[in-house]
């Protein structure tokens, strides 16, 4: 077959796979978990069962192959932000917020699609590049003297990420910025 015909062939199938994983996103998020069923997902993506099927064996895969774009989206902003210019503080100050807000923000799942989705191989793989960008942060402002260099960068890293996690459950976004301010107060140095 021709190059183009193959890359056109390819675009195709992309966008259906993102027109499922949207919609059954949407159907989540406006009826609930029990409304994503197979059948309701081709019928509101407008294909067919047995082109569903071609994609995902069942809604569970849909779900998510959804959260691992959504992961995947997330771990890109985070390297981009911690890419900016700036001291490393600065740029460690950035990634928290940025992680923070995407803890907020995630608030909105329910135990039981919250239980599903984050047991997967592409949360761990996430997590760890996550704390290898706040470790390899901590250990340039270590460098610089900004940071607290008398704790491990490892443990620096775990401390942040897991005090940040507490995002999911705070109720505003000025209580993001605040705990952002508590945990960067923890990796001052000792003068």
């Amino acid at each position: 077959m021709p190059k183009l015909w193959n890359e056109t062939v390819e675009e195709h199938r992309r966008a259906v796979r993102d027109a499922i994983l949207d919609t059954t996103a949407e159907l989540v998020a406006e009826h609930g978990l029990r409304a994503a069923t197979m059948s309701r997902i081709a019928t509101e993506t407008g294909i067919g069962r047995a082109t569903l099927y071609k994609y995902f064996p069942d809604v569970e895969a849909v779900l998510l192959a959804w959260h691992e774009r959504q992961v995947t989206a997330h771990v890109s902003r985070l390297a981009e932000v911690r890419d900016r210019a700036g001291t490393p503080v600065e740029r460690l100050e950035a990634v928290m917020e940025a992680y923070a807000l995407i803890a907020y923000e995630r608030h909105g799942h329910g135990d039981e699609l919250a239980a599903m989705l984050h047991r997967g191989e592409h949360i761990a793989m996430a997590h760890q590049h996550l704390r290898g960008i706040v470790r390899d942060l901590l250990t340039e402002g270590a460098h610089a003297g900004e940071v607290r260099d008398d704790v491990a960068a490892d443990e620096l890293a775990g401390y942040c990420v897991h005090a940040l996690a507490a995002a999911d459950s705070l109720r505003s976004r000025a209580a993001v910025r605040r705990l952002v301010a508590v945990t960067l107060a923890g990796l001052r140095p000792e003068h």
